[in-house]
């Protein structure tokens, strides 16, 4: 669920920014700020607020998760050409068009790492949710650290470490493919 709020919220804010140029050093700073908190003080800060379980690991996986997905889209949109964005403008197309059709496709290899990233990242940060009641494979962990058990914690760290790295795979075969049908397109 985080993976999807972060992609949407970061990608529209990482374009927001991207077109009020303004906006960018408050928005990353901000962003940068929220992600050097510490992962397990910010559950325990989100408590109160949420109470323990599955909505505050949503939301603390959430704000981890912006931080790629708002820097990559800003920086893949940053770094297009000026000179293919005026030659879209002459072209006639509107400011919508050359977002939607010119921007955001030659950003997408950037957009795509950033997502790549933050996939992999969400995914060993919600292992530490366990420890606030939210369940999932950091249990193993929790379960094996509390009880002295090595076997149980290894067993849950190299779960959790096998399913970024096959979340890694699948998202690079399709950013391979998604090359591809450019290159025959």
């Amino acid at each position: 669920m985080s993976i999807f709020i972060a992609t949407v919220l970061g990608g529209i804010l990482g374009i927001i920014i991207s077109e009020y140029k303004k906006t960018s050093t408050l928005v990353l700073s901000i962003t940068n700020f929220l992600y050097t908190i510490p992962s397990i003080s910010l559950l325990g800060f989100l408590i109160p607020f949420s109470g323990i379980g599955n909505t505050t690991a949503i939301i603390a996986l959430t704000i981890y998760a912006l931080l790629p997905m708002i820097r990559n889209t800003y920086t893949g949109i940053d770094n297009i050409d000026p000179s293919i964005i005026e030659s879209a403008r002459g072209m006639g197309s509107t400011e919508f068009q050359i977002l939607y059709k010119v921007k955001i496709p030659l950003a997408t290899t950037v957009i795509l790492a950033g997502f790549k990233n933050m996939v992999v990242m969400t995914i060993a940060l919600a292992g530490i949710a366990s420890f606030i009641g939210a369940g999932g494979l950091g249990v193993a962990v929790y379960r094996g650290i509390t009880t002295n058990n090595s076997t149980l914690t290894i067993a849950g760290s190299l779960l959790i470490a096998l399913l970024a790295l096959i979340a890694d795979f699948l998202i690079g075969e399709i950013e391979k493919k998604i090359k591809k049908s450019w290159r025959l397109g």
